[in-house]
């Protein structure tokens, strides 16, 4: 019998071990439990490393809620230095970087929002946390014949979001679309968190001039500070740009190295 390999992944660690026990139960399923984001993830290199990886990965919508004051999520760029990784960058993440990995995610209550952020990271399921195992033990077989679950009754509000997110996107390609090369670039730099004097030194610009050309991007782009820039050059599928070890980082409105 091909048995099952499970990661529960949540911060409720009475939950975590009740899930885990119950589903170890089943014939054809190995489970495991992660306390955290951090957590998981190394228990999935651990995994692989030993060749014995894990199929599907049961993710707490609210992952990284408790350990970050009740903030839903923590920015990708600051996970490493709070120790912090919210459920949806999670799947994300293993999405990513491991295909072969299947993400459901487990929630408290119907978020049609939520839902579709899961949806768009990669994840195959969004499942209650109060249905039935049977329930669950059938999406995490489906979700393995590559089939995606969600509740019925998520199900119009879902397609709702992804059809907005995807006008949404469109609308801030055309935006981005606008701006000149070097504009691009100082906003990738944007993105990468790099304050003024770093983006000056990257592009061999002068700091009025990195200046001139943010202020320019914020216009052109419709928005009126660095954050929402950098919101709309990520749903326009904008990534980063590398940032060598050394350049100065924006925090909180400060320059620090």
């Amino acid at each position: 019998m091909a048995r099952i390999r499970v990661l529960v992944v949540d911060d409720h660690r009475i939950f975590a071990e009740s899930l885990a026990a119950a589903l170890a139960a089943e014939p054809d399923v190995d489970v495991s439990a992660a306390g955290s984001g951090p957590a998981a993830l190394r228990a999935l290199e651990r995994a692989a490393a030993e060749g014995r990886g894990y199929d599907v990965l049961l993710v707490d919508a609210e992952l990284g809620a408790l350990a970050a004051g009740g903030a839903h999520a923590v920015p990708v760029h600051r996970q490493e230095e709070t120790g912090v990784v919210d459920g949806i960058s999670l799947v994300a993440g293993v999405s990513s970087g491991r295909p072969a990995v299947r993400s459901v995610v487990l929630a408290e209550k119907d978020d049609p929002r939520a839902a579709a952020r899961a949806l768009q990271a990669g994840a195959s399921g969004w499942v209650a946390k109060d249905c039935s195992l049977q329930r669950l033990l059938a999406v995490i077989r489906g979700v393995l014949r590559d089939e995606t679950h969600l509740p019925p009754a998520l199900l119009t509000g879902v397609l709702r979001e992804l059809t907005a997110a995807r006008k949404h996107r469109t609308e801030s390609e055309r935006l981005v679309e606008s701006l000149t090369p070097r504009e691009r670039e100082v906003l990738r730099c944007m993105v990468a968190g790099l304050g003024r004097k770093a983006v000056a030194e990257r592009l061999f610009l002068s700091p009025h001039t990195v200046r001139t050309h943010m202020q320019n991007v914020l216009g052109k782009l419709g928005v009126h500070s660095t954050l929402a820039a950098v919101a709309l050059a990520r749903r326009a599928g904008v990534g980063p740009a590398e940032r060598p070890l050394g350049d100065v980082v924006e925090r909180g409105g400060q320059l620090a190295q």
